[in-house]
């Protein structure tokens, strides 16, 4: 950091002293004016204290746990880390990942840069293509007031660098901004270029474009059509083959060191393996994994894809999240609804995952099956031995942590004991 951002406030101390309001869902109404720094320090218990449902919740445990299995692997392996922050919008998750020796964050759109240049985030890669010239010119900016400030994103065609080049001209831009030329995974697969032909033709114009600085590849292998362990793996190769050509053409003049770039939540081992066999190149390599999706993990899509399912001897992630609803209404003895729906729940791949009901005490969920979502209503099935009444909690397991944290603004973290320990602010 430069000076001047060392001697500044630290905005999460700022965003601590933020006050609890009608803004922030299931948080009990007597805490309203209260900072969030003081609502933590009390400590509150998630069932006793007020709280009102629905309500999601992190695990305090199962969060650190995920942050420090990722470093580990990462390490392990000799990968550098930059998550992809778009799955959480969360700026205190992005600093406990970087004191978990992330090198930085992966983000999505030019919102997110903002968001993360607020909460003081130094290195940024941003996964996808920026030609939006109001972006660009604010970029720039930021460039060129930050000498520490380190931005890379993608390039995929001549016309979008084209594009950049002229925006960050007419943005008077004084440092170049560095891109990667992004290889698609496939006919029919988002987006990159499709043949290396292609990419050489995007970092000829890279390197006609003053304001812009050809530093490596990147892409995403998830896309890989019909994605197989083989499929990957292949695809990848030709990631590395692309830097190792580059390379010998000369075309990181420049830099002083070589983006390689992967890793998705799905296929983050290939990705260790293939990019274990790179070979020595004219300047060091960073090869950057992007995964996102360990910081919560899941209860479904991810639970099934984690590649630690592949590699068990390299530990396991663990789901964070969990939503507690209660139960309104149960107008048939095979049938019961709860006050949490599609404004609340990720449903973009699975339905919640019902794993707990709370009375007295917590227990298992036994017998009872999320069918479906209204917009404020979880429809229930249950079968005849279930045990569940009006005015029970039911706690769920989500799947997707990405579409789970963009419908909460402000996250309580819970202790196993129900403790509230903390509250994790989003950004979407």
């Amino acid at each position: 950091m430069t000076a001047d951002r060392l001697d500044a406030p630290d905005p999460l101390d700022a965003l601590a002293q933020d006050r609890v309001d009608f803004r922030f869902k299931g948080l009990p109404p007597e805490a309203e004016g209260a900072t969030v720094a003081d609502l933590a320090a009390r400590r509150l218990n998630l069932f006793t204290d007020g709280f009102t449902t629905p309500v999601l919740t992190l695990s305090a445990e199962r969060l650190e746990h995920n942050l420090a299995l990722m470093e580990t692997y990462a390490t392990r392996h000799g990968l550098t880390f930059a998550p992809h922050g778009k799955t959480s919008m969360a700026p205190q998750l992005f600093r406990r990942q970087i004191e978990h020796g992330a090198w930085g964050i992966t983000l999505a759109v030019p919102h997110q840069v903002r968001v993360a240049r607020r909460f003081g985030i130094e290195r940024i890669f941003l996964a996808n293509e920026l030609v939006d010239a109001a972006a660009l010119r604010w970029l720039s900016g930021e460039l060129d007031t930050d000498p520490s400030f380190r931005f890379v994103c993608y390039v995929d065609s001549v016309r979008g660098v084209e594009l950049m080049q002229a925006a960050l001209a007419a943005a008077g831009a004084t440092r170049p901004v560095d891109v990667v030329v992004e290889l698609g995974a496939g006919i029919g697969a988002r987006t990159g270029a499709r043949t290396e032909a292609e990419c050489a033709a995007v970092a000829d114009a890279v390197a006609g474009a003053d304001r812009l600085r050809l530093v490596g590849v990147a892409g995403y292998e998830g896309e890989v059509p019909e994605a197989d362990g083989d499929r990957v793996r292949a695809w990848l190769r030709r990631l590395v083959t692309l830097a190792v050509d580059f390379d010998k053409a000369g075309r990181f003049a420049g830099t002083d060191e070589i983006v390689v770039s992967a890793g998705g939540s799905a296929w983050f081992d290939a990705v260790a393996d293939v990019f274990a066999d790179i070979p020595e190149l004219s300047l060091p390599v960073l090869k950057l994994l992007r995964s996102g999706a360990y910081v919560s993990h899941d209860d479904g899509h991810y639970r099934h894809l984690t590649p630690f399912n592949r590699v068990p001897e390299e530990g396991a992630l663990h789901p964070a999240f969990r939503l507690w609803a209660q139960v309104v209404s149960r107008p048939a003895p095979d049938q019961a609804f709860i006050n949490a729906g599609k404004r609340d729940a990720a449903h973009d791949l699975d339905l919640p995952e019902a794993q707990a009901v709370r009375r007295d005490t917590v227990r298992d969920a036994s017998g009872v099956t999320v069918t479906g979502l209204s917009d404020q209503h979880g429809w229930l099935r249950l079968d005849p031995d279930a045990e569940l009444e009006v005015g029970d909690w039911l706690g769920m397991g989500l799947s997707h942590p990405c579409t789970a944290f963009d419908k909460w603004q402000l996250i309580p973290v819970v202790e196993s004991d129900g403790t509230v320990v903390d509250y994790v602010r989003t950004f979407f």
